[in-house]
């Protein structure tokens, strides 16, 4: 038996799949210190604040207290941005407090989460996918039933709103999957702004149809070439962009990643996921899940979902990351199971880099989880062991999506099928009396073409079979 920290086991008979998701705390670094100074330094510089009003994230109460007045979850997180954009992160900061403080604001954006979104989503019990796989029964939260098939709208609209509130009359993004980009396209039609989507080439050909629902919504479309020509590239691009028009320009972060304040921002749009998914299980089975699972890219998916349940040392939970074509350099985007500390695109955070500090290239399936680094809230619960993290191959991935296809009706987008590929090893490992519940974080309409391509089906093919 390969037992985790904490003395929870995961598995009995695959002793890879224990390796996969343990959550062994990562040693702090020992340049720890080092980045204490220069953090402590820097924001206080820009902000004229005195050194002792800067507070510390070196004692952990409760799930609120991260991150700290500098942006920063223990050591992960931070503003590595240039000077330039300084003055709109800390605008955008201060109106992001003020509005959430503002009951008009939160009344009007209560409203557009249930009749423009379409919120709360539904809890779903997967009856024959739980009967398939013996064990717990599987509940699937699902997000794939929002307003342009995600959970990405209800940060987008949310965002908007702060452009429109800063008198922002142009919104840009970056995109993967592009269910970000729709989402903030769809959000920007709703509010009459002009709307820039930076996407790289190679996931405007596998998300093609996204890109369509783009140019639908009014958004102009930015191909990227740069580089791998996929979402690190695209989020350069897009802050190319801000730094040289942030005077009328949002750019609107679609994951829990980047520079201060937009993982607490994103983060707190997105934590309605399991605010709703608390009430839920309350009403269905007067307690709470016993474990949790969600994909993770930059994260925010995940961390809405799980951030309600944080304090609840009943609840397990477990990210998933992109395994690719396995654990070897430039074939995954598994942060935590090839990575190390780093600075990438304005954050302290795991990141997959060469000896020399160079970002590796990666790979997977799914658009939105091919990044090389990942949220610095992620890092900092993995690190604390209260998140654990492992990942599911892109071999998995496929065939967990067409079980879950053939056994409930339901076609989750690749990325979430990260997710459902755990919860295929993991729920025959508990009893019939624990709840598993999965996020369905988005629908997979987009991946039908990447799928096709993965199981060696041409459109001719489907022709001759009819």
């Amino acid at each position: 038996m390969v037992a985790f920290q904490g003395g929870a086991a995961l598995i009995t008979q695959e002793p890879e799949l224990a390796h996969r998701y343990s959550s062994a705390n990562a040693p702090r670094s020992v340049f720890g210190f080092v980045i204490d100074a220069i953090r402590v330094i820097s924001r206080a510089i820009h902000l004229q604040l005195p050194m002792n009003s800067v507070s510390s994230t070196d004692t952990h109460t409760d799930r609120f207290c991260v991150p700290d007045s500098l942006g920063f979850f223990g050591p992960y997180g931070g503003m590595f941005v240039p000077e330039t954009l300084m003055t709109a992160l800390f605008e955008f900061e201060q109106v992001f407090r003020e509005a959430m403080a503002d009951p008009a604001f939160v009344a009007e954006y209560e409203d557009l989460l249930r009749h423009f979104v379409g919120r709360p989503s539904p809890l779903y019990y997967a009856e024959r996918l739980s009967e398939h796989c013996g064990g717990a029964r599987i509940y699937l939260k699902r997000e794939d039933l929002l307003h342009t098939g995600a959970h990405k709208i209800t940060n987008a609209i949310g965002q908007v709103l702060l452009a429109k509130r800063m008198g922002k009359t142009r919104v840009i993004a970056e995109t993967g999957a592009g269910q970000h980009g729709v989402a903030t396209a769809a959000a920007a039609a709703r509010f009459g702004l002009e709307c820039v989507i930076y996407m790289g080439r190679v996931d405007m050909r596998r998300q093609a149809l996204n890109v369509f629902r783009m140019n639908l919504f009014g958004a102009t479309m930015r191909p990227v070439d740069s580089g791998q020509q996929t979402l690190k590239d695209a989020v350069n691009e897009a802050m190319r962009d801000w730094v040289t028009n942030v005077r009328d320009t949002h750019y609107v972060v679609g994951s829990a990643l980047g520079t201060h304040p937009f993982p607490l921002v994103v983060r707190e749009f997105q934590r309605v996921i399991g605010k709703e998914l608390r009430a839920q299980f309350a009403e269905q089975f007067g307690r709470l899940p016993d474990e949790m699972a969600a994909c993770v890219g930059g994260g925010s998916n995940s961390i809405g979902f799980f951030h309600e349940f944080l304090d609840e040392s009943s609840v397990r939970m477990v990210g998933v990351e992109a395994g690719g074509r396995g654990i070897t350099e430039g074939q995954h985007a598994a942060r935590f199971a090839g990575g190390r500390m780093g600075v990438f695109q304005g954050c302290m955070s795991y990141v997959l880099q060469d000896g020399d500090g160079q970002i590796n290239l990666t790979h997977s399936v799914s658009a939105g989880l091919d990044y090389a680094s990942v949220g610095p809230e992620h890092a900092y619960y993995r690190d604390r062991g209260r998140i654990e993290y492992g990942y599911a191959t892109d071999d998995e991935v496929i065939e967990a999506l067409k079980l879950l296809c053939r056994l409930e009706g339901i076609l989750p987008a690749l990325e979430s099928t990260h997710a459902v590929a755990y919860a295929l090893k993991r729920a025959p490992q508990m009893r019939p009396d624990q709840v598993l519940c999965v996020n369905i974080s988005g629908r997979g309409d987009k991946d039908v073409h990447t799928v096709m391509e993965s199981l060696g089906v041409k459109p001719e093919d489907l022709v001759e079979c009819s």
